[in-house]
This record gives C-alpha cells, structure tokens and sequence, in this order.
C-alpha cells in the first residue's frame, strides 16, 4: 500500500452529535458504538489509512473522553507514528478561543496543526457515514481537474419528512456542482452529499482565514451554497454501498443494515479492512436451549434465549425463555429470563429484569439509555 506524503485528512468527530443526542449525552458522535463491535471513528480512520493517508487529525468538541480511550495513540489504524501519525485536536486552539460552531471555526481553532504539516492537499470528512472508500482516485481527480473543492457524493434518497440534514448537489455535463440546496423540500432519488471534500492547503488556508475575519463559520452555507459560482466543484460519485446516521431511526436501521449479507461484504472489504480497537474476549457461549438466526453477536456474549435479526455487541447476557427480536444491543446489557423486546436500542450496561417486554416499531426504535435498570 502506497503512503500518499502530500494528503492530510481530517475527521470532525463532533459535528453532528445532535442528530442522535440520546446516543451523544455523555459521548462524541465518533465514539458511538456501530455493528457489534466498532465505533463510528473507525470507519473514517480506516479509510484514510487504507488509502494510503497516514497524516490524520481528529477534531474534538465535548463529551470526547470516551473516544480518547478508544483511539489512544491510533495504533490499531498503524498510526502510532514518529512522523505524521494520528494527532487529536481540542476544540480550543488557545485561551481565548471559544467551543467552534462550524467546520471553518473548528478549522480556524486548529489551523496551526494544518499550517504545520507537510501536506499540499486536505481530505475532511465527518463520522455519521458508514462506508469503505478509497480516497486515492477522488485526490487523483482533484489535482487532474484542477478544481478549488471536490465534493464526494453518492446517488442516494432523500426524504424531507424525516426533518435529517442534507446537502443535495445539482451537477453539469461537465462533471462540476452547478447548483447545491441544503435540506430541500423534496422527497426522491438525488445525488446527496456524503459530508468528505477534498481541496489544497492554500486554498482551504484562503476560506478559512476569510471566514474567520468575516465571522462566518458553516462550510456548507457560506461556501458551498453561497459560493458554489464563485469555485469550481468538481463532484465525485462514490459507487459503494453507505449508510448515513443522522437520526435515531436511520441509526437503527444502518446497524441491521448489515445483517445483509451484500451490505456487510461491501462495508467489512478483506482488501481494505475497517479496524478497530481490539479487546480479549471469551468467544460467545451458546446455551443448550438458545436459537439464533441472522445476528451479528460479539465476543463474551452468553445467549441462553432466542435471537433474531438482532446486532449484539461484546459481553451481553441473555436469560433463559427470552426472545429479543429486531433490535441492537449495546455492550454489557443483562436481560433477564423470559422477557419479550422487539425494535429496541440499548445503550451500554443496561439492566432488565425478568419477564419484561418491551416494544419500539422500525421507524421510532425504543431507546432505552445508558446504565438503565427496568
């Protein structure tokens, strides 16, 4: 795998945590758990390092302890490096400045680390994608296009009801963005922003410092929508499959997403892994009355009850006589003998004692918070 020297790339680990703020009160949007046994980080970081991208900034805002212990010092992504390597960045560049409200604020607090790399060109992209790409053609058509931005997008539906944030892209016969609405009212087939764009150091140094003495802060509005005639855009089609997480219902339904077996061969690609933090667990232990059927289950889990279509994270516990249906598990959870749950999300070491049922429906999943007893 060929290091690309002249990228660097940005991930912005905080910037959509009130999309699903039952799962971001006490986390970052980056460190929420995903598909059994990953987090929402390890996907960006993954990508970058198997397109070659071994210069990486995280940019944190809040709630970012858990996800301090999860990278650490990025060595799972073999980015534990004397040069370039992963470099966490606070949301304060110096005492005065105060918490960013958007990607060019965020850019403009830690502008020094940008200044100081190496790179010629910059790869941003946030954490609410789930997908596996590789960078190397999308910079490849950057520099041969010679355009300011290159924006990723991807042919996708976008549906205004559901109130999720969206950028659309308008694209000419030429290949470069004519037009770009942001949360329109439409429903349909549309080529929809995936949040990742690509540009040169100079130029992005040039926005954000004009940004910055202008008191502007949002890339998509202040430069995307309002200068999409003024820069040349090309757009970029990513074919592969994605999901994208700005709601707690398309949280939900990008995890079961993946019991697709096509869907899951697309994202876990052997040729370009996703990695993640790796921890020594028992395998799973399978009761002699247990049944399972198209789950995704994680190490340490002990299953004594039913399992179906069900995403279950390391070390949960099911009791004798339960059936827990349709429904995303999170790590450590107990539930009790003989319990019915169905379309349920739970958090993190969840308690639930004997013969409860509890039901959500696929559009609104019953959220059940971190630590709860029931």
């Amino acid at each position: 795998m060929g290091i690309i020297q002249n990228v660097l790339g940005l991930v912005f680990a905080s910037i959509h945590d009130e999309a699903i703020f039952d799962l971001t009160k006490n986390r970052t949007m980056g460190s929420v758990p995903f598909g059994g046994r990953y987090r929402l980080i390890d996907f960006p970081l993954s990508n970058f390092v198997n397109s070659g991208i071994s210069q990486v900034g995280v940019i944190t805002k809040n709630n970012y302890g858990s996800l301090l212990d999860h990278v650490g010092s990025g060595r799972e992504w073999d980015l534990a490096r004397k040069k370039g390597g992963l470099h966490l960045l606070p949301p304060y560049a110096h005492t005065s400045s105060t918490v960013y409200h958007g990607k060019l604020d965020a850019l403009g607090n830690i502008w020094s680390f940008v200044e100081h790399s190496n790179a010629e060109y910059v790869v941003l992209t946030d954490c609410n994608i789930v997908t596996n790409i590789d960078y190397r053609p999308a910079v490849e058509a950057h520099i041969e296009s010679g355009a300011d931005i290159t924006a990723i997008y991807a042919k996708g539906y976008y549906d205004q009801t559901t109130g999720s944030s969206a950028t659309i892209f308008g694209i000419g016969g030429d290949g470069f963005v004519n037009d770009v609405m942001i949360n329109p009212p439409m429903t349909g087939s549309c080529n929809l922003g995936l949040d990742m764009y690509i540009m040169s150091k100079d130029f992005l140094r040039r926005i954000v410092k004009e940004s910055m003495s202008r008191n502007r802060n949002s890339l998509r509005r202040d430069i995307l929508l309002d200068r999409n005639s003024q820069y040349k855009i090309l757009a970029y089609e990513h074919t592969n499959y994605f999901s994208k997480i700005d709601s707690l219902a398309s949280y939900f339904s990008a995890n079961l997403a993946l019991l697709d077996r096509t869907n899951r061969a697309a994202i876990f690609a052997k040729n370009a892994p996703i990695l993640t933090k790796t921890k020594d667990e028992a395998p799973v232990h399978f009761g002699i009355a247990s049944h399972i059927k198209n789950s995704m289950i994680a190490d340490g889990c002990i299953i004594e009850g039913k399992v179906e279509n069900c995403v279950l994270f390391r070390g949960v516990k099911i009791g004798k006589g339960s059936v827990i249906r349709d429904s995303i598990i999170a790590q450590d959870t107990v539930i009790g003998a003989r319990c019915s749950i169905r379309n349920v999300i739970m958090d993190k070491k969840v308690m639930i004692a004997d013969e409860r049922q509890l039901t959500g429906s696929v559009g609104y999943p019953l959220f059940i918070g971190k630590g709860a007893e029931i």
